[in-house]
């Protein structure tokens, strides 16, 4: 009975330390070795980058400013209260009686109402601009969010280059070993001279040298993509192509002038500086609107209170004010204004121009980079295959003493340049379609699973 009980009180304490371990994964994911895809990465570098956070505290600031501006579409109540002290009462002595002109002490009190608006309209069209700099804000937070996924796209494939150099380099040091003991097998029998053994072991010295570069390079590439990413600890990357789905077909392709037109309708910043722009037609009206009068209303409630009072004192009273000010002269400050205003005009259409050219040669550089990326996949393709049937024939003439070490080191060199280059082009390619998505500014909509 006592040994059941033991059993069952191991069990549960196993189930409670198991439990508890799953739940500390689950709150820190990083924690041990994990894997992540493309996706994954995505997902927490946007809700983990500060540059993005950055971006977000922008939008807060510009809807904090949006309540700064209704607040002076609102009446402001204010209370107030004083208390005077003189130095010595006095008092006034007439045929009628005595009477206090001046009281020990004098308080007052009362509540305020005041309202003051621009007869031009100044506070409504500030109101107006306050709500297009937050939808601003919303489209830079949007191009933020779409240029760090590229961001971390472009170190995503970094490793992947390095993963698949240190692929290339192992195997490469895998044949020249192999093409080391058949020389040195051949040099007993005398069919080989010490120089092949020694070009056998010079090329695989540097072999070696090569993967140690290789191994090196891919720990930094993954501290760059853990950083940019916003992991931590020990980790590895699930090659995956974005999305699950194949490389674009060329043959495909939309046409360049519509993907344009994709790129002009789609992109945050165009939509972004467009805002601006609208902003800055606002702004000149602001700025006019300082040749107007301004109105304001007031509302007063007052009680006072004296020691010693005079019968003639008005404890209680309330009134209304109604003042209407009209500058006249201010030295030039409202017309410099409206100078300045106009001028923020004139740069925000330039802005807007120079952004759509430069948007223009971005969707054609990068249109033509994804087309040339798919032909030298195609011509890499086939050079590989010819490396490597060469390689094959070769190593075989070798073993059968027709071929020489040198036909067998350069067959080696040109299938691991082959595999080398390949492995980059394959890699530039998916990269140069996500570019072309994020030069049109669809980018993030399908990391989103948006139409």
């Amino acid at each position: 009975m006592r040994r059941a009980v033991f059993v069952l009180l191991m069990i549960s304490l196993f189930a409670i330390c198991i439990s508890a371990e799953a739940a500390d994964v689950e709150k820190n994911p990083d924690n041990g070795h994990a894997e992540y895809t493309l996706e994954d990465l995505y997902r927490i570098a946007l809700s983990r980058s500060e540059r993005i956070k950055i971006s977000e505290e922008d939008l807060f600031i510009a809807e904090r400013y949006k309540d700064k501006s209704m607040s002076f579409l609102l009446p402001r109540l204010s209370a107030f209260g004083e208390h005077m002290r003189f130095s010595e009462e006095k008092t006034s002595s007439v045929s009628a009686g005595s009477f206090t002109i001046q009281p020990k002490s004098s308080s007052s009190w009362g509540l305020r109402l005041n309202q003051s608006i621009s007869l031009g309209g100044r506070e409504i069209t500030s109101f107006r601009i306050s709500k297009k700099m937050i939808e601003s804000s919303r489209y830079d937070l949007y191009a933020v969010r779409e240029d760090y996924v590229l961001k971390v796209s472009e170190s995503y494939y970094d490793v992947l280059k390095a993963k698949k150099g240190v692929d290339i380099a192992r195997a490469n040091v895998e044949r020249l070993l192999k093409y080391r003991d058949e020389a040195n097998t051949r040099l007993r029998v005398g069919e080989v001279s010490k120089t092949a053994v020694l070009r056998a072991e010079g090329e695989l010295s540097g072999a070696r040298s090569e993967l140690t570069r290789s191994e090196n390079l891919l720990k930094l590439a993954k501290v760059v993509l853990a950083r940019v990413a916003g992991i931590s600890g020990s980790y590895e990357i699930k090659e995956t192509e974005y999305g699950g789905q194949n490389s674009p077909d060329i043959g495909k392709l939309d046409p360049l002038d519509f993907i344009k037109e994709t790129a002009f309708t789609e992109r945050a910043e165009i939509r972004s500086v467009g805002i601006q722009k609208d902003i800055a037609e606002d702004s000149v009206s602001v700025a006019k609107g300082s040749y107007w009068p301004s109105l304001s209303l007031e509302g007063v409630y007052m009680a006072r209170d004296e020691n010693s009072s005079s019968s003639f004192l008005n404890d209680e009273s309330m009134y209304g004010l109604l003042r209407v000010d009209l500058p006249l002269f201010e030295g030039g400050l409202r017309r410099a204004e409206v100078r300045t205003a106009e001028a923020k005009k004139r740069q925000a259409e330039f802005s807007l121009d120079d952004l759509k050219k430069n948007i223009s040669i971005e969707v054609e550089g990068a249109y033509l980079e994804l087309k040339t990326q798919a032909g030298i996949l195609d011509s890499l393709e086939d050079q590989l295959r010819f490396a490597r049937d060469n390689y094959d024939a070769v190593t075989k003439q070798f073993a059968f003493g027709l071929a020489s070490s040198i036909d067998v080191i350069d067959a080696n060199t040109l299938l691991v340049d082959s595999e080398r280059q390949l492995s980059r082009a394959q890699y530039n390619y998916q990269l140069a379609a996500l570019r072309l998505k994020r030069a049109k500014g669809t980018l993030l909509k399908e990391v989103n699973g948006k139409p």
